[in-house]
């Protein structure tokens, strides 16, 4: 990443001084095709007109342009020398008129990485695909520019491209003689710019909408994905989603999308979700589902179509000025995409899935040392790439859903619609939202910002409950508290509900107050007298955004009674707040684990058992005592089989205990049954062993040393597609043995052969929790190399290798030391380097200290 940053202070001082009337960007990809062009990196043409204007004429500026070579340069009509002018990422710029066109002629390469414009070979048929991916900041990896989100221009794009392609940009294209011609864009940044091109599977939809006032609004729908996701490729429900989320955007934002048409591609190894690139929306292939998967899953979908649809309005049509404000587009369309599911899909418990795993993430990110506030200090580009994080898209959008139930459901969308208008095209900072909000709620948002956009951290609430003699509550009250290095106490509006069970052994709510809880400690009045509860819960309906605690009379019903709770919301709060629990040291790792085995398989709500899975697994790898590991895991196999043996046949809960009990199988006979069920020696009624399924019980047999490379080899054969060799090669690199490991090593860390897709399967199957000794040599040669691979590779490759690589299954003393013996010898890193380095060390900080609780009686 040398020479590529740019801080904020240079993006104002440039957005000050310029202005840009539009961009005219040619690219020719008929290179992507055929032999390689000799030495160096795959090449293509990228020709691009910037006309602009200047505020202080004779001064100088930049363009941005990543590219390993530039043929021309012209600055109003002179021609510049670009040996001179161009170091590899910028264009320098000097005398400027108050009117000036540049172009640029350039040779730029195709990426691996995922950033910029990625090429990806079908192993399946050799096809070639490619499209583009550039937050915050890789358009200019493809063309030159001026790389700030406040610098919106309208752009023409044209490709030419191989004759059997098509190809998509932002707008609406035609082919005539050999060349793709896009209609001209509204004003956009040019992070949200996207090409897509190649022989892809293409499927077209309308949606039509008249408005109160008669006029009417038509949308081309159009949907993709490679020719070999094409038997698996449900457009139809991604086109009922997509209709449902613009009937619900335009019936509460009252401003018609904006951007002419709609399409969405499903493009291969994507490092993100998806990307919100107006008109042409791109999503992880993955989405589209191979096998058999749960309910969850096409939730998960359904909320990311439509998180990427609120983008529309938040981010594209009115765009935060520099990324301190990432949240102002970010945390509005997490919300919006739980929002929507629940108003226009079938997935009416949404808000349950995003108080369980959503907000998972958020409390993670804001109790690591990288905490930030919602509205961030993003010093520059480095700083912004790892700001797409937990807070501020999951806290974030916890916070709005509060703002939601503070100022009112009609202010807050009267107030968006304000906004939408105010702002169309521009770009804003966090007090341009403020300020309509006050508008439409008539409440002072200056104070609810500074406790809750502009401090970090994560409060915890706690029922203080007082008994009268009589057996009835003489005072319940809430307490808050706050980690010591983020004090704050926060004004938080909750719902306290009281719990007992019934006749019939059911945990149900028997009374509910809502108050404001305010300071190191609230009175509940409203629940005085109230009969004794068996289970106080805090934060009741998830109404803030908080860690709960318990009572310890609480925590004992819930020991014994979890599965009893019929309300399934309730359950996942109780479920999320033993997990922080258990996270932070307050829980014993192996309690934790009997609870999900007691009563996970009573969980009637498919994404939170997927949930308590992943978190179970977690906790076996991380947080139990090193001596009680082996029981823990004996014990979690047999319970995940017998779960497996029970649920009902074909069911969704069968499907996730089989994932759940293929990831920790580790004994003979779980390994053997594993290998029958592969084999069709072995069956399970109602369990259907598709592709997908297959490669999940191949890696832990391959990690035990149970499935060879011819193995693997002759599953590659049966499913010789794209995913079958990530699969593939996530299995190689599990297997337990130095070479394969020293291998592994080699081609992530010293070569940049592999694709982003591939470097994400090799370093998965690296990091075995069953291998700890095989890859503890590890640890003292990545300390060794990560400066060298921050500094040599792209951010992407960067932050996958510095995150997966990190020693965390060494989990030591000397491992924290060693971490910290680095810290001090680079201070002088690149500080997202270090913000990497620093939150890895408090993961494994955070994990000898639940070891250290857990081996409390053992």
């Amino acid at each position: 990443m040398p020479g590529e940053n740019l801080s904020r202070d240079e993006a104002r001082e440039r957005a000050a001084l310029l202005s840009v009337d539009g961009y005219e960007v040619s690219l020719d990809v008929r290179s992507a095709v055929g032999d390689a062009q000799g030495e160096g990196p795959r090449t293509f043409r990228s020709v691009t007109t910037i006309r602009f204007r200047c505020n202080e004429p004779g001064a100088s500026s930049f363009a941005d342009l990543v590219a390993p070579s530039v043929t021309a340069v012209s600055l109003n009509g002179r021609d510049l020398d670009p040996s001179e002018v161009f170091d590899g990422s910028r264009i320098v710029l000097e005398d400027l008129a108050a009117d000036n066109e540049l172009v640029v002629d350039a040779q730029c390469a195709y990426s691996r990485t995922g950033e910029g414009l990625h090429r990806f070979v079908d192993p399946e048929d050799g096809e070639v695909y490619l499209y583009t991916q550039y937050e915050p900041a890789d358009s200019r990896r493809v063309f030159a520019n001026f790389e700030q989100p406040d610098l919106k221009a309208p752009f023409r794009f044209e490709v030419r491209a191989p004759e059997e392609w098509t190809v998509w940009s932002n707008g609406a294209g035609e082919l005539a003689d050999g060349v793709w011609r896009f209609a001209e864009t509204k004003p956009i940044s040019t992070y949200i710019t996207c090409v897509v091109a190649g022989p892809y599977h293409y499927v077209t939809d309308s949606y039509e909408r008249v408005f109160e006032d008669g006029t009417r609004l038509e949308i081309p729908l159009g949907a993709m994905c490679r020719k070999g996701l094409a038997p698996h490729f449900d457009a139809d429900d991604v086109f009922l989603i997509t209709k449902q989320g613009f009937d619900f955007f335009h019936d509460h934002f009252d401003y018609p999308y904006p951007f002419g048409k709609y399409d969405q591609a499903f493009v291969p190894e994507y490092n993100l979700g998806a990307m919100e690139n107006p008109g042409m929306v791109t999503f992880r292939e993955e989405y589209i589902f191979r096998g058999k998967v749960t309910r969850a899953s096409y939730e998960g979908r359904a909320n990311t179509i439509l998180h990427e649809m609120a983008h529309m309005w938040f981010g594209d049509l009115v765009t935060m000025e520099w990324w301190d404000d990432l949240w102002l587009k970010e945390s509005f369309a997490d919300f919006m995409g739980a929002f929507a599911n629940v108003g226009a899909t079938r997935f009416k418990d949404a808000w349950i899935t995003f108080a369980n795993r959503r907000k998972a993430w958020a409390y993670r990110a804001d109790q690591l040392p990288s905490t930030h506030p919602i509205t961030a200090d993003i010093r520059d580009l480095e700083d912004a790439k790892l700001n797409f994080d937990g807070i501020t898209y999951a806290k974030g959008a916890s916070v709005l859903k509060q703002l939601v139930a503070y100022v009112g459901q009609d202010a807050f969308m009267e107030g968006a619609r304000r906004y939408f208008k105010r702002h169309a095209y521009g770009n804003t900072r966090l007090g341009d939202l403020l300020s309509v909000l006050e508008e439409t709620s008539g409440r002072d948002m200056a104070a609810w910002a500074r406790s809750w956009l502009q401090t970090a951290g994560v409060n915890a609430l706690t029922p203080q409950v007082l008994l009268s003699a009589e057996g009835r509550i003489d005072e319940l009250a809430v307490v808050q508290e706050a980690a010591e290095s983020h004090p704050e106490l926060r004004p938080h509006r909750v719902a306290v509900g009281l719990y007992r069970r019934t006749a019939e052994g059911a945990l149900e709510r028997y009374a509910r107050a809502e108050v404001d809880v305010d300071g190191p400690r609230t009175v509940v009045a409203e629940l005085a007298g109230a009969e004794a509860p068996e289970l106080v819960l805090v934060n009741d309906d998830d109404l803030t955004y908080c860690k709960t605690r318990f009572d310890a009379t609480s925590l004992a019903t819930l020991r014994e009674h979890l599965g009893a709770l019929t309300d399934p919301l309730a359950r996942a709060l109780c479920w999320s707040a033993l997990w922080n629990m258990t996270r932070d040291a307050l829980l014993p790792a192996r309690d934790f684990a009997a609870l999900v085995l007691r009563f996970g398989g009573r969980e009637s709500d498919i994404g939170v058992l997927q949930m308590l899975h992943a978190w179970a697994g977690s906790a076996l790898v991380h947080y139990v005592a090193p001596e009680g590991r082996e029981a823990v895991g004996r014990l979690l196999g047999e319970g995940a089989l017998r779960e497996l043996r029970e649920a009902a046949p074909g069911s969704e809960q069968q499907l996730a205990w089989a994932r759940f009990f293929a990831s920790v199988a580790s004994d003979e006979a779980e390994l053997r049954l594993l290998r029958g069920l592969l084999e069709g020696t072995e069956k399970i009624d109602g369990l259907d062993v598709d592709q997908e399924l297959r490669w999940a019980f191949l890696e832990p047999l391959a990690a035990h040393g149970e499935a060879d490379e011819a193995v693997l080899a002759a599953e590659l054969a049966r499913d010789d597609t794209a995913s079958g060799k990530r699969h593939q090669v996530r299995c190689l690199a599990a297997r337990p043995s130095a070479a394969v490991k020293a291998q592994a090593w080699a081609q992530v860390v010293e070569s940049d052969a592999l694709s982003n897709a591939l470097v994400e399967a090799t370093i998965a199957g690296f990091a075995q929790a069953s291998q700890r000794e095989l890859i503890a040599p590890y640890a003292e040669k990545y300390f060794a190399v990560i400066e060298r691979v921050w500094s040599e590779r792209s951010i992407q490759i960067g932050m996958d290798v510095v995150r997966g690589l990190f020693p965390s299954l060494r989990d030591s003393q000397d491992t924290l030391d060693a971490t910290d013996a680095w810290l001090a010898a680079h201070e002088k890193a690149a500080p997202a380097l270090r913000r990497l380095v620093l939150e890895a060390r408090d993961d494994l900080a955070r994990a000898l200290r639940g070891q250290a609780c857990d081996s409390v009686g053992l």
